[in-house]
């Protein structure tokens, strides 16, 4: 497909970019893939080649950096805008009720809706964007400061490294949302069956193998676990920065 102008080449990106990331969604969130993986992988290594031939055109938010970049030395302290509190947890009904009694007594007029959901264990983490682009990911940490873990959250497909645009709705100026990074049983049975096969000690549970993936300084390293997220809560997002 050489030789492209600049101008031909950066059209082009910003078409295969865009299909890549519609592709990410389609099959790690909405467990949908429309094309093969021999047809995505095509779609991939034309958008790497053409960044190996452009390389002003690789920007922080290319599917190709979800891997990459040499391993740090040391994670760099994030502090949160908004303090990350941890979940509180019960295993008794009474305390339930009496936590339902607390809050309807601060809103004594209106009528309560509780949901009630399954919480998956991992590990918990907060995404910034800022005008739709990921800047940061870090750790939870003592809830005040948690460490900079961008690189290794980067290698979750599920995570998007660019909020796309719908009907219309540009993304905030500033989001932060914060959810839990976990690894799939499907993904840490292979993960032991691999270490078993090398003579390697088995990992003992998911949770911990999620948690100790995020500690490691190596993003490739953390790209071979195959972790996913989920995110429920929104950190920073004021209101005048739509």
């Amino acid at each position: 497909m050489f030789p492209m102008t600049r101008d031909q080449a950066s059209v082009r990106h910003h078409e295969l970019a865009a299909e890549i990331r519609r592709h990410d969604h389609l099959y790690y969130v909405q467990a949908q893939p429309a094309i093969s993986d021999q047809e995505y992988d095509r779609l991939y290594r034309e958008l790497r080649e053409l960044e190996k031939e452009f390389p002003e055109l690789c920007t922080p938010d290319s599917p190709t950096r979800r891997v990459g970049g040499e391993p740090v030395k040391a994670f760099q302290p994030v502090r949160h805008r908004l303090p990350m509190l941890s979940l509180d947890n019960t295993y008794s009904q009474q305390e339930v009720r009496d936590f339902v009694a607390r809050v309807q007594r601060l809103v004594p007029t209106e009528k309560l809706v509780w949901t009630v959901e399954p919480k998956l264990d991992g590990l918990a983490v907060s995404l910034r964007y800022e005008n739709g682009a990921l800047v940061t990911g870090s750790t939870r940490g003592d809830g005040v400061t948690g460490d900079d873990i961008t690189a290794n959250l980067k290698t979750i497909r599920s995570i998007p490294l660019k909020l796309q645009e719908t009907k219309g709705y540009a993304p905030p100026k500033i989001l932060e949302v914060r959810g839990e990074v976990f690894m799939p049983k499907a993904a840490f049975k292979k993960l032991n069956e691999q270490r078993l096969a090398a003579g390697e000690e088995l990992f003992m549970n998911a949770r911990n193998t999620a948690a100790g993936s995020l500690k490691q300084l190596d993003p490739r390293t953390v790209a071979e676990r195959h972790l996913d997220a989920v995110f429920y809560g929104i950190g920073e997002y004021p209101r005048h920065a739509r």
